[in-house]
């Protein structure tokens, strides 16, 4: 992401079935069958390219499949979400007639046979003008290079996870079956339950007295419990676990087992599983706090269960990699406590307050540090945040004063500047002193509630933010390394294939592990360097190479 020095930016355009290029004052039209020849050709030519495009999710898949990979882009939907949102942009500087239309933009989650998707909406836009506005934002930002390497960093990450995509996850669909098997007996036939979950079923309705009761159906469930003589109002599992009853213990296995197989049953392998690959499509930005979401497949909810069957393939091992307490290191950094750092040197933050003498236990220490991210200000979490509070002001005070803010419904922001989303208007307009009854009707106690709600979120969000800001750097560095350290096409080289919040795992070829290892800890160093200059906060990872993805649990 370093541009320091130069680097050709050139914006492409759909032009109906064919496409314009546009590089500083030249325009070129290509059909669109050429353009995957004319990228790999300027990729290779030696001279650092940017491609400026409407939106990743339009462009890359179609290249990917055509074997051409790309070092640089702007993804310029993800960047316009971005700057819409940011206290450190002129909103002024980026409004045009075209802004609902930028507003509204979505990601595509299908790839056409063909290279751009039919009746598009971004075929409404014009990415020149659009990029012309963000660039002119950016330049007037009194947060110049915290914005610059903010719309980096999404964009690469919009990179990464069309990648991801593209190649897939390594998924065995014959492990998962005999795993599906071992916990439901042999796949049954069309709307019958598997014998494990009708064997279960059939003692809960044994032990209930209720030969017709349905476990699927919460109402049916919630009338057998009652007519039992249980003081139930919901059939929630919390609920459940609380009664003393001979049908829970197979009303709950029933239910833990009806999950997987909706979530992750024969017909989830039969959807998202294809040629030994699981693909699901990764969202960049998915969640308000920058954190990624996924679209089909339930990619960042993977259970235990099935984890074995994502196997690498002959040859080849994954590389699994985690950062230990990621947000409270981010905390350190972003805050500049010295203090907070020091603890955080070595592998476990949580024992390093200990030896500082805040709290006698590494239990305390995680309660307290949980409580200073989310708010719990009441009961163990509570009773910590005074130490925490002696010991690491800066830290301390960054969260708080970010509770504050949320609680005044004021944005916040994360270190690079993604801006908070605003509580609803109703909401936002209320006065801060409660000496009058809202106007909706509701007591001066609920609306507090809702304002310290709110500041919870926003105490969270300035970490949360800058934690995924820090992930998406260490995302964009890994790529890079890992593509250096091969040859020929993206699947034939070291290659990320799964990304949670502070989890990668690499594809390696088994002779490259070694190296892999050593990119995914200097990446995570210059994601650090990146965010954080010179301030000694340390990242320590937990590495491990696996066949298969459940070893490394």
């Amino acid at each position: 992401m370093d541009e320091t020095a130069r680097v050709d930016r050139i914006v492409l355009v759909r032009r109906g079935e064919g496409v314009e290029v546009r590089e500083d004052d030249a325009t070129v039209q290509l059909p669109a069958a050429d353009l995957p020849r004319f990228v790999a050709e300027r990729e290779a030519a030696g001279r650092a390219v940017r491609w400026v495009w409407d939106d990743t999710t339009r462009w890359y898949p179609g290249l990917l499949e055509r074997g051409v990979r790309v070092a640089r882009c702007t993804d310029l939907r993800l960047c316009h979400a971005l700057l819409r949102r940011s206290p450190s942009a002129d909103q002024d500087l980026l409004a045009s007639d075209e802004t609902p239309g930028w507003d509204a933009l979505q990601p595509v989650t299908a790839v056409d046979p063909g290279l751009f998707p039919p009746a598009d909406p971004a075929d409404r836009l014009d990415p020149v003008a659009e990029h012309d506005r963000q660039r002119t934002v950016v330049a007037a930002s009194a947060e110049r290079w915290r914005l610059e390497l903010l719309l980096a960093a999404e964009s690469s990450g919009a990179l990464v996870a069309a990648e991801m995509t593209h190649t897939g996850l390594p998924w065995r669909a014959d492990v998962h079956d005999r795993l599906l098997t071992a916990l439901l007996g042999p796949r049954p036939g069309g709307g019958q339950r598997p014998a494990v979950l009708e064997r279960l079923a059939g003692e809960a309705r044994a032990a209930l007295g209720a030969p017709d009761l349905n476990p699927d159906s919460p109402a049916d469930l919630l009338r057998a419990l009652q007519a039992a003589g249980l003081p139930v109002s919901d059939t929630r599992s919390w609920t459940l676990e609380q009664l003393d009853h001979p049908a829970m213990p197979a009303l709950l296995e029933y239910r833990k087992l009806s999950r997987l197989m909706t979530a992750n049953g024969w017909s989830w392998l039969d959807a998202w599983v294809r040629e030994g690959r699981f693909r699901s499509w990764f969202v960049p930005g998915g969640v308000v706090t920058g954190r990624w979401a996924s679209n089909g497949g339930g990619a960042l909810s993977m259970p235990t269960q099935v984890r074995p069957a994502a196997i690498a393939d002959e040859g080849w091992r994954f590389v699994v990699a985690d950062v230990a307490q990621l947000e409270p290191r981010v905390l350190a950094g972003m805050s500049g406590d010295t203090a907070m750092a020091e603890a955080a040197r070595g592998a476990d933050l949580y024992q390093g307050i200990v030896t500082a003498g805040v709290v006698g236990t590494r239990a305390e220490a995680k309660v307290g540090m949980l409580g200073a991210l989310y708010g719990g200000t009441r009961g163990e979490s509570g009773r910590m945040m005074p130490r925490l509070a002696r010991r690491y002001p800066r830290a301390i005070g960054v969260v708080e004063e970010a509770a504050r803010a949320g609680e005044r419904g004021d944005v916040v922001r994360t270190l690079l500047g993604r801006g908070s989303p605003l509580p609803g208007a109703g909401w936002a307009d209320r006065p801060v002193d409660l000496g009058e009854p809202p106007d909706d009707g509701g007591s001066r106690q609920d609306d507090g509630r809702q304002r310290r709600a709110w500041g919870r979120f926003t105490r969270n969000f300035v970490v949360q933010g800058t934690a995924a800001e820090w992930a998406l750097c260490w995302l964009a560095d890994l790529r890079n390394r890992l593509w250096a350290l091969g040859e020929g096409p993206l699947d034939a080289r070291p290659h990320l294939v799964f990304f949670l919040h502070d989890e990668v795992v690499v594809h390696a070829p088994e002779s490259l592990v070694t190296e892999v290892g050593d990119a995914v800890r200097a990446a995570a160093a210059e994601a650090g360097r990146l965010l954080f200059g010179s301030f000694p906060v340390d990242f320590p990872l937990d590495v491990a190479v696996v066949r298969s993805w459940a070893d490394a649990s």
